[in-house]
């Protein structure tokens, strides 16, 4: 199997982890963990008495290769798959077994399912104290809101995210990727690795390996913690940030701009860095503008200077646009389609775009690893799992401990 694999084992090597999550949030932690080393077990169902469904829906998500899709070696790499009924007792059971095991926990379910199944934090951690359990929903485990169903669509709108997006006086659209299915995957990592650390400080005689605790990631919240300065502007001042479009209210310059051939987004709001734009762009004028010198005059100007730097780069394609403000030290970018991450030189030096080899021989590009660590980084060891292809090991693994 065409793999990248660590040079070394990764810093969460002896990690156990069991994953009964499904589609992004979950697994995306899960998948964080595995990357570094963590034996990720992913718990999936299985088909019905007709030979459908089974499995995380994921499987079946977008665009597919032999009936499997191209995503799963993205979610599931380097994870091991079991199949287990959950909604059975014998599949419980089972379950209960390999949670006594582990060291973290990640679920996202609706709230109350785990409880529904005799799997509440409160029973599991009776026999395994130092169970660490991540649980992502929409709402969180409290609050009136909590037994309503929750997609990132929604969390995404909520958390305020979705407001913004968009050009003013049009519907707000979507990012185009479920971000706060990510958000929450994230944030469920960095509460992991704090749980881990409260777990090493708590050792006790009565504690040998410490004390676990519950996470609690609600979708909303997460895309909430990522909304910078919306509300202490409304809660000091009343005010309701609006749509911008492309530009970064309140902030200037940074926008899109139209190139003879393409666009370029374009980040001039340094001090500093407005100076060399506007010389670049050969408007030494507005450069030496006392005006403009710091970033509230230029907020209060910020149609004239997108004037300015549009002109400039209408007149010029998007390539020499590039190579003129890269020169001056001033941030721009084109706007990249996949094409353009596949094919990006940058990518390819710091190991972004790697190769996975499918079950059926297929070699499939994925996003590389992240953070890159200089001492312990973690790698692709393993493409995603068939259905189920760990079971027997898994399970015999657990007939075997003693």
């Amino acid at each position: 199997m065409s793999t990248t694999a660590a040079p070394q084992a990764g810093p969460l090597a002896g990690l156990k982890v069991l994953e009964l999550g499904q589609l992004i949030a979950g697994p995306f932690a899960g998948k964080t963990l595995a990357d570094f080393g963590a034996e990720v077990i992913k718990v999936e169902p299985p088909a019905d008495a007709q030979g459908q469904g089974g499995g995380d829906p994921l499987r079946q998500w977008r665009m597919l290769h032999n009936g499997l899709s191209v995503w799963w070696q993205v979610q599931s790499r380097n994870k091991k798959s079991v199949v287990l009924d959950l909604r059975s007792s014998e599949g419980r059971d089972t379950a209960r077994q390999l949670i006594d095991e582990a060291d973290v926990l990640i679920e996202n379910f609706k709230p109350g399912t785990m409880e529904k199944w005799g799997l509440a934090y409160d029973e599991l951690s009776r026999t395994n104290p130092g169970l660490i359990m991540l649980r992502v929903s929409g709402y969180g485990q409290t609050g009136p809101y909590r037994d309503r169903p929750g997609f990132a669509v929604v969390a995404e709108a909520m958390g305020g995210m979705r407001y913004l997006n968009a050009e003013p006086g049009r519907t707000p659209v979507r990012a185009g990727v479920s971000l706060g299915d990510t958000l929450a995957g994230l944030h469920g990592v960095i509460g992991i690795l704090m749980a881990l650390q409260a777990r090493h400080t708590s050792v006790s005689p009565e504690a040998p390996r410490g004390l676990g605790q519950v996470i609690d990631v609600a979708l909303y919240e997460a895309v909430f913690n990522c909304m910078e300065s919306l509300l202490p502007e409304f809660s000091a001042f009343g005010a309701v940030r609006q749509p911008a479009g492309s530009a970064l209210p309140g902030i200037a310059p940074s926008n899109a701009y139209p190139c003879a051939d393409g666009m370029v987004v374009i980040g001039g709001n340094g001090d500093s860095i407005f100076k060399r734009l506007m010389q670049a762009i050969g408007r030494d004028d507005m450069a030496q503008d006392p005006g403009l010198a710091a970033n509230p005059g230029r907020v209060a100007r910020v149609a004239e200077i997108d004037e300015a730097i549009t002109a400039w780069t209408s007149a010029h394609p998007v390539a020499e646009v590039v190579d003129v403000l890269n020169a001056a030290s001033v941030p721009v970018g084109r706007i990249y389609s996949a094409k353009d991450i596949a094919e990006d030189p940058h990518y390819r030096a710091r190991d972004m775009v790697l190769p996975v080899t499918t079950h059926d021989g297929l070699t499939v590009e994925v996003p590389g690893i992240i953070p890159k660590l200089s001492r312990t980084p973690g790698g692709i060891t393993r493409r995603g799992p068939l259905l189920g292809e760990d079971t027997d090991e898994v399970l015999d693994r657990l007939k075997k401990a003693p």
